[in-house]
């Protein structure tokens, strides 16, 4: 629908290299289905391309299928580096972790709607988001939504409910 707004999804590594995970791939490969169809708007990052340029091929590919116009790159700046401090700092991740907390920082500055990961350790936690959305809050940022791909799958289908 021309003027619609697509949501601006902030996509890490491990949903690319789901596709090729057993317990992940079907809600991966149905996220990006819903990517190639024009339903949002992949966020990318330097750190995320970095990521994918140590993975195998195959998941390397994932990200060249994608049409033209699919994806747009968010910068790491300062003022990302400075949200991830701040998300270390509050106690949303510890410094080993670091690049864990620039996924969600880049995320944050760059004004994405959502990110979607599989790391349900460090990102999508629902005590790390608390804490991110407070720091993000305190910081003048608005709240960031974070999900798996799988609770991407059915907010269009359903439609009677």
């Amino acid at each position: 629908m021309p003027g619609m707004h697509r949501i601006k999804v902030y996509v890490d590594t491990s949903v690319f290299g789901g596709v090729y995970d057993e317990e992940f791939a079907e809600a991966s490969k149905r996220f990006f289905e819903r990517v190639s169809a024009g339903g949002c708007l992949v966020v990318l990052s330097q750190v995320t391309l970095d990521e994918l340029a140590e993975a195998p091929r195959s998941v390397r590919q994932v990200l060249e299928g994608l049409p033209d116009g699919s994806f747009m790159e968010a910068p790491v700046d300062d003022d990302a580096r400075a949200l991830a401090s701040a998300y270390v700092a509050a106690g949303a991740l510890g410094e080993a972790f670091r690049e864990d907390a620039l996924h969600v920082a880049i995320a944050t500055v760059a004004g994405a709607d959502l990110i979607v990961s599989w790391n349900f350790r460090h990102i999508v936690n629902f005590s790390r988001i608390q804490k991110f959305n407070a720091v993000n809050l305190m910081n003048g940022y608005r709240v960031l939504d974070i999900r798996s791909p799988r609770e991407m799958e059915y907010d269009d289908e359903d439609k009677d409910v």
